[in-house]
């Protein structure tokens, strides 16, 4: 079923036209060249992602031959997402375009089921304007950091033309037989420390904390004309995940909804999770128009920013850079 479906979707991709005409600023889709610009914004903020080119007999010509895609690799993964919190307000909204659905991480939802024409965009807004005052409250915080590290006030010109008194005698004393510390014999009390059970332990061999790493792929989808995510995984020991133990990583409203186990658009024998990009455009345009509307209008080039902060909620334990500021 798989083979066919991805069958199905290469002749789609095949016979769908390059999108040639910009539509990012109505449509909140890219162009090929628009997602090289939005790559290579990436890239320049962000240095732990570069551009690959990838098998020569996967290439797509309407792409640089050496910018087929961009990708980070070895992101760690420290938890699983059964360990993460999970409220049983957030809502699947299913669609109506063959079966794909989408989750509304954000949605506050009070019982019953909203089924009026109106509710997906309705859930959009939400997820949206949550999303712009996370930005907002990112900014707010570094520009407070940026702030407090900024150098104090000088001193007064009168408080400066008088030094400070010497101190009294009796503190400039210091004493000759202060012990010291390596001297002292565990501390002449034999103070023990107990153990930290919320502390990572690693192994008394090698001191390295093992972890689950992921290299993180991002495409250009021909047919939704959006940038597209896919995931590939290494356990502890540094072996290849299966699709079941990729999926243990995934928001599992969106593994059993909107990520499928497909082959690499642009590497040989790869099989990747790969979320769905039907509702990418949507989202993306929701979140510009809400930023708009704040008096911040995103860059066709900081697409690919926006979209991975977008996408960190869909892939919550996977520890890739999504802090990276709009500027």
């Amino acid at each position: 079923m798989s083979n066919l479906t991805s069958m199905f979707k290469g002749i789609r991709e095949y016979w769908t036209p390059v999108l040639t005409a910009s539509r990012f600023e109505t449509d909140a889709v890219l162009t090929p060249d628009e997602f090289v610009a939005a790559g290579d914004y990436l890239v320049f903020k962000c240095g732990t992602w570069r551009w690959e080119a990838g098998d020569p007999a996967k290439r797509r010509d309407y792409l640089p031959a050496d910018k087929q895609f961009l990708t980070t690799k070895n992101v760690p993964c420290l938890k699983r997402l059964h360990e993460m919190e999970y409220h049983a307000s957030e809502k699947t909204v299913e669609t109506d375009d063959g079966g794909d659905g989408w989750l509304a991480t954000h949605y506050k939802g009070d019982g019953a089921p909203d089924v009026s024409d109106d509710s997906d965009l309705d859930l959009l807004d939400d997820v949206a304007a949550e999303f712009v005052e996370k930005l907002t409250m990112d900014a707010a915080g570094g520009a407070s950091s940026s702030s407090s590290t900024s150098k104090p006030p000088a001193r007064p010109a009168a408080a400066a033309s008088h030094p400070p008194p010497p101190p009294p005698a009796a503190a400039a004393a210091i004493p000759d037989d202060i012990p010291d510390i390596d001297d002292m014999d565990d501390l002449a009390g034999g103070v023990s420390e107990a153990p930290d059970p919320a502390a990572v332990h690693a192994s008394s061999s090698t001191k390295i904390v093992r972890t689950r790493t992921y290299d993180l792929a991002i495409t250009y989808d021909k047919y939704y004309q959006t940038p597209k995510l896919a995931l590939f995984g290494y356990d502890e020991a540094r072996q290849p995940l299966t699709g079941a133990q990729m999926l243990q990583d995934i928001s599992q409203d969106h593994a059993n909804k909107t990520v499928t186990m497909e082959p690499h658009p642009h590497l040989a024998g790869v099989m990747v999770a790969a979320i769905h990009p039907c509702r990418h455009a949507e989202v993306m345009k929701r979140i510009m128009d809400k930023m708009r509307e704040g008096g911040k209008a995103v860059r066709v080039d900081q697409y690919l920013i926006v979209f991975l902060k977008f996408m960190a909620s869909v892939i919550p334990t996977i520890d890739y850079d999504h802090t990276m500021a709009l500027e």
